[in-house]
Parts: structure tokens; C-alpha cells; sequence
């Protein structure tokens, strides 16, 4: 039997429905961030990255590269195995220290990536409460619907941020059933904020648990970058944070803060966590490192939200269709999955300008788009730019601008 024809069959339907992925060959220059070098079929171009999650630019900051050259020259590489094999190195305990911290809770919980903690952190949580009822969000990452399902518990779908569907489905449920209501806080791919204080009155009127994915906000928001949950002055409220080390901390790495005994019973059951090898000591010090900056620093995230500001100004100004949002995700909406890819095709090739296609199923058929992140080191320079290379690129592909405002003129 050939059973590469399987494979084969396999990216072939990738190809006809538009959905293979092509990965660019990128190396980011420490110092002169969004500045890459793309390595390109034709050789070395110099490129200005758009899409990056390291949103504050931390992965080249001094103190988290210093932090990370420091511990690796000092204790060397790999975490040497699984914590109950290898036992817990400093670094990685300090780190847990500080990310419960920043959360205001009692314990957190290292994974090797925000994936990680999702799915078996969901997971484990629903098994160790019988007859557990998890509330999703309908918009909930991939990771969190995974570990949903590995859970093996029922679960309800709630209409995305709705307070009503989500209290009839509490209703629903009675009082004395067990419930999970699991949402993110900022969802990345339009840039909204969920109501979570009127999600956590919901939890506490009908005897609900909460779990919030803070992945795209923690470092973020919040005086000390703490997430949407410490902006909103919630943090308290919510039984279980979910974070990520790779966004904003520019790291590696995910983790869970709860009371002690959550983040014991995760610890002690969890086989994503029980049987993987521990972050590496140099990434945890390296995090650390970006905590400690970005709870005492607001400079980061005022210069971001002012950049992301400026950002959807010019766009718009300039007649670009920007998709609504109240946080730093600047979405421009195409609509076409074969001109989306096309338009970062001809961003990357004629331009210099690195921004990735966001097409299904990481959204809905229909509402493709470029998903744009400026940092706090994108200058004006590079944003009028940005707006002139987008605007060539609608014109070429035929793609409808709205109606310019007054200020483009």
C-alpha cells in the first residue's frame, strides 16, 4: 500500500480550499526591532515585520536577553527532564513566584506553552469536578476548545460575549450542578474585550467557576500588566488565569494562577504538565526579567496603545476598510481568501512589509484578513509607509476602499 497518497491527498485539499500555509524564512535582528532579514528564494531582504505577538518588543529588551545569557552561562541549558524526574530548577520556581504574583493569587503553574496550559489545564479541571458543565465562548482559541473537549465532561456553546445566552444557560443548568464558565479576555483576531465583570456577576449568582485565557493582554493591560482582568479591577473574582510567557513577555512558555489547591490538583493530575520536560532555566530567568520590567515600566504599553492608535488613523484616513476594535489588534478586512494571501505576497516581495494571511478556519469563510500588530518601536515613518504600500496593493487587487476622510485629503 502507498500511504504517502494519503498525505498527498491531504495538502491537496489544503491547496484546492486555499488553505495551505507558506512560512517565511525570518530572522529578527536583536536592537532593531520590527527590522528582520527574510531569506527570500532570491537571497537576503531586509523586511519590516507587522504581525508579530512579541507586541512590546521584550524578546530583544537588555534586561530579558542579559537575563537569559546570564543564567544559561551559569547553569547551563535544558531543565534536564520532567519536574518529578529531574526535580524543579530555581529559575522556573522564582518564576512561578512572579507570575502569582502579578495575578494576585496564591499559585501558578508552568506548561511549555500557552497551547499547553489550555488544553490540559481545561482538561484536568473538568475531570476533577463530576458532572462538570463547561460554558464556552463561541469564539474560544483552538487550544481552549481542545482541552473542552479532552475534558470528557457536557459542554454548552454561549453565543460570543453574550450575557444573556450565557445566563440562560447557567439558568438552565440549576444550582446545584458544577460550572465552568471558560472565555479569553481579548480575542485576538478582531481585537475585542469581553464584559468580564458582568461574566463574573454571572459566576457568582449562579454558583459558576471562571477560567480566563489572557494570553494577548497579560503585560498589556492593567498597572502592572496584569491583563484585562487587573484593567478592569475583576482579577480577584476570576478562580483561574490563563497566561502566555511568548507574547508581550517576548518568551516562551504558558501558565495557570489559581488558589494552591487548584494549581496542586492540576499539578498532581495533569498529564501535559506531568510528562514533559520543564522549561529551560535560561528561558524562565529571561521572563522573569520581563515581568519584573513590565510591572514597574507603564512606558511599553502607553507608547503601544498610542502607536496602535496613530496606526488605525492613517488607515482609516486613508479610506482602508480597518475592522472595529478597542485594543492594540488592528484588523484589515479583505473578505477573499486567494486575494488575502495575495496581498501579503505582494507586501513581502515589492515592499518589504511582512504580514501574515489570516484565513479559515482561524476565521470564518467570508472574513479574511490581514491581522496588523504595531509595536511601540513602529515610527511614523514606517506606518505612512505601511499606508501607501496598502493602498497600492487594494488597487492592484481591485479590493473597495471606504470613503476617505477629510483628513487624507
Amino acid at each position: 500500500m502507498d500511504y504517502s497518497q494519503f498525505f498527498s491527498a491531504a495538502l491537496n485539499r489544503l491547496h484546492d480550499e486555499r488553505r495551505y500555509r507558506v512560512f517565511a524564512d525570518l530572522e529578527r535582528i536583536a536592537g532593531r526591532f520590527p527590522h528582520a532579514i527574510w531569506h527570500s528564494p532570491k537571497g537576503q531582504r531586509n523586511v519590516v515585520i507587522w504581525c508579530s505577538n512579541d507586541y512590546l518588543g521584550m524578546g530583544q529588551h537588555p534586561k530579558v536577553v542579559g537575563a537569559m545569557v546570564e543564567t544559561a552561562t551559569r547553569v547551563g541549558t535544558g531543565a534536564g527532564g520532567t519536574r518529578n524526574i529531574a526535580g524543579t530548577h530555581h529559575p522556573l520556581v522564582q518564576l512561578e513566584a512572579e507570575l502569582a504574583d502579578l495575578h494576585g493569587k496564591e499559585a501558578s503553574l508552568l506548561f511549555t506553552s500557552g497551547y499547553v496550559s489550555n488544553q490540559t489545564g481545561i482538561a484536568t479541571i473538568a475531570k476533577l469536578i463530576p458532572n462538570c458543565l463547561i460554558l464556552s465562548d463561541a469564539l474560544n482559541h483552538n487550544s481552549m476548545i481542545e482541552g473542552i473537549r479532552q475534558g470528557g465532561c457536557e459542554r454548552k456553546v454561549f453565543r460570543h460575549s453574550d450575557l444573556a445566552h450565557l445566563e440562560e444557560l447557567l439558568r438552565e443548568a440549576g444550582p446545584d450542578r458544577p460550572k465552568l464558565i471558560a472565555c479569553e479576555s481579548l480575542y485576538s483576531m478582531d481585537g475585542d474585550v469581553a464584559p468580564l465583570e458582568h461574566i463574573c456577576d454571572l459566576a457568582e449568582r449562579y454558583g459558576a467557576m471562571t477560567y480566563v485565557d489572557e494570553v494577548h493582554a497579560v503585560g498589556m493591560y492593567g498597572p502592572r500588566g496584569g491583563g484585562i482582568a487587573e484593567r478592569d479591577g475583576v482579577m480577584h473574582r476570576i478562580d483561574v488565569l490563563e497566561g502566555t510567557l511568548a507574547k508581550a513577555f517576548g518568551c516562551l512558555g504558558g501558565y495557570i494562577a489559581a488558589k494552591a489547591e487548584i494549581i496542586d490538583a492540576v499539578r498532581s493530575y495533569a498529564p501535559g504538565f506531568i510528562f514533559t520536560t520543564a522549561l529551560p532555566p535560561a528561558i524562565c530567568s529571561a521572563a522573569t526579567a520581563a515581568i519584573r520590567h513590565l510591572k514597574t515600566s507603564s512606558w511599553e504599553r502607553e507608547r503601544h496603545q498610542e502607536r496602535a492608535a496613530r496606526l488605525k488613523a492613517i488607515l482609516n484616513a486613508a479610506g482602508l476598510p480597518v475592522m472595529s476594535s478597542d485594543t492594540h489588534i488592528v484588523p484589515l478586512f479583505v473578505g477573499d481568501p486567494e486575494k488575502c494571501k495575495r496581498a501579503t505576497d505582494i507586501l513581502l516581495e515589492e515592499h518589504g512589509i511582512y504580514i501574515q494571511p489570516i484565513n479559515y478556519p482561524t476565521v470564518p469563510k467570508g472574513t479574511e484578513r490581514l491581522r496588523i500588530t504595531p509595536s511601540p518601536y513602529h515610527d511614523d515613518g514606517l506606518m505612512d509607509g505601511l499606508a501607501e504600500a496598502l493602498l497600492q496593493v487594494w488597487e492592484r487587487l481591485g479590493l473597495p476602499l471606504r470613503k476617505r476622510s477629510m483628513a487624507a485629503e
